[in-house]
């Protein structure tokens, strides 16, 4: 080599030096948000040969050795410690690309050696084996920029970068397990083999939920994780999509497929917990590091799983690069954060005595909240286009506030109340539901105290809690009219939407992650019918502002008859930005009101715009068609109108102003 290529060499080593160092110094801070880019695996090719640098985090480690695929899973190719609080590094020379090879780290521990995955590996075995695998990142030919440009400006159309914009969007999404919505040859999925690819789902799915109507589909969580009962929530592999559905570029084309036919994708992601695999993140150095280290917060008894140490610097580091990594990497339009009241809680799930209380004596975890509002702070300064939504069960204060203003910073939330009282109404017999009417009513006592999604997620349908069809009372005709009803009900409620698979065409068992759906149930004409229902309010959804651009404002919603819990019946108006409205009328009893008063309304002729009863969706035709013209209440008041209709029973009738008022009032 000659002098000057040294030196530059000397030079460019020396760099590369003083970014390691900083990585390292901004990892061991908390602040390092592409600590993957640091730690793991990474390949330099220079002068006909590759370089894979590998570097792990294990501050208890006595030693740590590379085993793997390369040297026959040998020991022998010892890592040195680069950094005092832990951080281990060995450089593996080779002519050969050793991409897709397998490796752990072997770590000793008083005198203790076992075999631990990569936790910042982006590929990993498929699921008969625990192996991180050595992956050199290919140039994806990304198609979405359209869509990436259209999302920024959804936030950025009113001179201010924030996400809050969301608020005024429709938002339906489609929530869904890979694995089990359809599978290959409708077999199950035992044993991973009959697993479809992402990109075979991606052309499927893409089409299906544009033809239904939805805006985004939201994925149970496809991180690596070992045990396919977990349905993905005990992850292992962090930065790795699960290999059961192929490769990062499958998944990235996963993406970019569903963003071609103006799909979003949502990722459920799960910083709370995860799994004690012997291969894991679980005491992954020979004792306590990426959990708590006291028993009173490191065991969630009931899940068998460990708790995160959000307090600590090198976890935030890891975590909230995690979330960016999904974002940057991937595309990905948003997360929705799993079981964060588990986080924020010291006491969730804890008897008396079993738990300390904070400094300030009261049982909130402080270390998880200064990490909510440090997370949703960083994620929002680089996207603030993304969508943060939290799963928190709990009445926790200001989950959807700025953190400025001291809330979290998420943007959603799940009303897991409203799902929880709207599902106890509606598997009640209608004869005694004039006794729990309070159900459909209360909720809107608190439903703009945050920005809400109504879930009817995968947590409804299982575990002898029923389909969604089947919880609705009556027989089998009466459950397709309940259901039709409630559907109408939660896409007329304010806040945005989010439906399990199977659930727009009625499936009628609960969900099985082992089996794929049972989409031979739209061979039957209920079902069928039910699907193409389903795709009908969706579109109606969209089409009208009324339902989504004033979901958190009262500016957006009154009451019109909040009280006839005689007759099951309540009825009120959404409103739109510039005064247009709808007026939806739920009946909730299997009983025809024939001439059905509706007043007062402002309007002199209404039409029907939708009606769940309709023969084309199943129901019994009871429907009002032509305009409806309204009768003033007083001549004096133009505005105070009466409007007789017909109203079936256990039906949805939503009603739409085609002619105003006078400005004077009529003499």
């Amino acid at each position: 080599m000659a002098k000057k290529e040294k030196q530059a060499a000397a030079l460019t080593n020396t760099g590369h030096a003083k970014q390691n160092d900083m990585a390292a110094y901004y990892f061991h801070q908390g602040t390092n948000t592409h600590a993957y880019d640091y730690l793991g695996c990474h390949v330099k090719k220079q002068d006909n040969a590759y370089e894979y640098t590998f570097r792990v985090w294990a501050p208890n480690a006595e030693s740590v050795e590379l085993v793997g695929d390369f040297n026959n899973w040998q020991p022998g190719y010892t890592l040195t410690r680069v950094t005092d609080m832990g951080v281990w590094e060995y450089k593996l020379t080779s002519e050969d690309s050793l991409d897709g090879e397998n490796y752990k780290y072997r770590i000793t521990n008083k005198g203790r050696s076992f075999l631990k995955a990569d936790p910042y590996a982006f590929r990993s075995e498929t699921l008969r084996g625990t192996a991180s695998k050595i992956y050199e990142p290919r140039q994806f030919k990304w198609t979405d920029s359209l869509w990436r440009a259209r999302r920024m400006k959804t936030v950025a159309n009113r001179g201010a970068r924030t996400s809050r914009e969301f608020f005024s969007a429709p938002l339906n999404i489609y929530e869904v397990h890979l694995g089990s919505w359809k599978t290959r040859d409708h077999k199950t999925t035992e044993g991973g083999e009959n697993y479809l690819n992402y990109r075979e789902i991606a052309n499927e799915l893409g089409p299906y939920a544009k033809q239904m109507g939805y805006t985004h589909v939201e994925l149970l969580p496809i991180m690596e994780h070992p045990f396919d009962g977990s349905w993905g929530y005990q992850v292992c592999g962090y930065y790795a999509p699960t290999a059961r559905y192929g490769t990062p570029d499958d998944f990235k084309y996963f993406v970019d497929k569903l963003h071609s036919l103006g799909i979003g994708v949502i990722l459920d992601w799960v910083p709370a917990h995860f799994p004690k695999d012997a291969h894991g993140l679980y005491e992954f150095d020979g004792q306590p590091l990426y959990e708590y280290q006291g028993r009173d917060r490191m065991e969630h008894d009931v899940w068998g799983t460990r708790f995160f140490d959000v307090a600590r610097n090198e976890v935030e580091s890891f975590l909230i690069s995690n979330a960016l990594y999904w974002l940057r990497e991937f595309h990905v339009d948003g997360l929705r954060v799993d079981a964060v009241a588990s986080m924020l809680y010291l006491d969730y799930d804890r008897k008396p005595g079993e738990w300390i209380p904070n400094r300030n004596g009261g049982n909130e975890n402080l270390e998880a909240v200064a990490f909510f509002q440090k997370l949703n702070t960083t994620l929002f300064a680089e996207f603030p286009d993304v969508l943060m939504i939290a799963e928190e069960s709990t009445a926790w204060p200001m989950v959807t506030k700025p953190v400025a203003d001291g809330g979290l910073g998420f943007n959603f939330k799940w009303n897991m109340g409203w799902s929880n009282d709207t599902f106890d109404y509606v598997e009640t017999d209608p004869i005694y539901r004039k006794y729990k009417h309070e159900r459909l009513t209360f909720p809107m006592m608190y439903s703009l105290g945050e920005n809400y999604i109504l879930p009817v997620s995968h947590d409804e349908v299982v575990h002898g809690k029923r389909s969604l069809l089947d919880k609705m009372f009556g027989d089998y005709n009466e459950k397709f009219a309940g259901d039709r009803l409630f559907m109408a009900y939660q896409i007329c409620h304010p806040g945005k939407k989010l439906t399990f698979m199977g659930c727009e065409y009625g499936q009628f068992r609960e969900w099985d992650y082992q089996n794929e759906l049972e989409w031979f149930m739209l061979d039957y004409d209920m079902h069928s019918k039910l699907q193409k229902y389903s795709a009908a309010l969706n579109r109606f959804y969209l089409e009208n502002r009324e339902l989504w651009e004033l979901d958190f404002s009262w500016n957006g919603f009154e009451w019109i008859y909040p009280d006839m819990n005689e007759l099951n019946i309540i009825a009120f108006r959404r409103m739109n930005k510039k005064g247009g409205e709808l007026v939806a009328l739920f009946n909730f009893a299997p009983v025809e009101r024939k001439d059905f008063v509706v007043e007062p309304l402002g309007h002199v002729r209404y039409v029907e715009v939708f009606n769940s009863d309709r023969t084309e969706f199943g129901g019994g035709g009871i429907v009002n068609e032509g305009a409806l013209d309204t009768v003033a209440l007083d001549p004096k008041d133009a505005k105070s109108r009466r409007l007789t209709l017909d109203l079936p029973g256990m039906s949805a009738v939503i009603l739409k102003p085609v002619g105003k008022v006078k400005a004077k009032p009529q003499e």
